[in-house]
């Protein structure tokens, strides 16, 4: 299964956290690791086409696939989106072929807002989507709370995969 890059990240003023998450770029490669690393090592029967690998592909096709870091991947993110739109569809489906892969695990959207007192909270909306059908078939939002952002984010990524330690 094909895990596709995060594109949105965004921080609420009121936690002070703009700088603990950095720069966008720094953000958004962070958070692909902890979500890559946590599915990898949580379920490891699945063989993940990391976001890494797949950049990867996409440089091996330049002009014919779309760089996955500019595809438009948050629109995912809508709860009452079930068919992906063209023409994300098209370069959703063009690129996971060619890893020969037909469903992907999709980060949609990372935002960080107050939590609790003296929190924060990390919301991670993360969707599946059968590529070959461009169906979205399942949405969900893990969300956590901690002081530090990357530890909120760590704690709400766990949260996909329930009843394992």
């Amino acid at each position: 299964m094909v895990i596709f890059p995060l594109t949105l990240v965004a921080t609420d003023e009121a936690l002070s956290w703009s700088e603990a998450v950095g720069p966008r770029r720094v953000a958004l490669d962070r958070a692909d690791s902890l979500l890559t690393e946590n599915l990898k090592e949580r379920v490891p029967e699945v063989a993940w086409v990391t976001p890494a690998q797949l950049r990867q592909a996409a440089r091996r096709g330049a002009g014919v696939f779309a760089d996955p870091d500019q595809m438009a991947t948050a629109l995912l993110r809508a709860p009452s989106l079930r068919q992906i739109p063209d023409p994300l569809w098209s370069q959703m489906r063009t690129l996971t072929a060619a890893t020969g892969e037909r469903y992907a695990m999709v980060p949609a959207a990372l935002v960080f807002v107050p939590g609790s007192q003296d929190a924060g909270r990390a919301e991670l909306t993360v969707a599946l989507a059968d590529v070959r059908t461009g169906m979205v078939g399942w949405r969900t939002v893990a969300r956590a709370e901690a002081s530090d952002p990357w530890d909120a984010l760590r704690r709400a990524v766990r949260a996909l995969t329930p009843g394992l330690p």
